[in-house]
């Protein structure tokens, strides 16, 4: 029996940080919120949190997240569960001579979840270029 066809979200960024300092606005709540949405998140494996945000006043945007697993300046990942559709967010710090390269995967789009796919797709490279813009900003 062939394997379910699951897609992944991939955005892939260079900034021109070190993984340190990039590591910071993944990790830090009040960092968080400014390129992402507000959340109560830790850097603990088996944390449990929440995204929350509400883009407009009919629409309230709440994400269940665990952390799954934190490698200190090179990897993130954490459950991504919203609207019934259960994915996994990874995080990937690779530092060049120039920066760091910043690869965002998010796994478990089936087929019926085109939709959510395309929308992960189009959100993941606005909060990214948000996240760049940040991270030019913090000490």
């Amino acid at each position: 029996m062939a394997a379910p066809d699951i897609r992944t979200a991939v955005v892939e960024r260079e900034i021109a940080h070190p993984p340190e300092k990039i590591w910071r606005a993944l990790t830090q709540p009040h960092l968080i919120e400014e390129w992402l949405m507000q959340s109560d998140f830790k850097p603990e494996k088996g944390h449990k949190f929440t995204f929350r945000n509400t883009p407009r006043p009919d629409v309230n945007v709440v994400v269940d997240c665990e952390v799954l697993e934190v490698e200190p300046h090179r990897t993130l990942t954490y459950s991504w569960s919203a609207y019934g559709l259960d994915t996994t967010v990874t995080f990937t710090l690779e530092p060049t001579p120039t920066g760091t390269i910043v690869r965002m995967e998010q796994t478990g789009f089936g087929p019926e979840h085109n939709l959510a796919y395309k929308g992960a797709m189009a959100s993941w490279k606005q909060f990214m270029a948000r996240l760049d813009q940040l991270v030019a900003t913090i000490d």
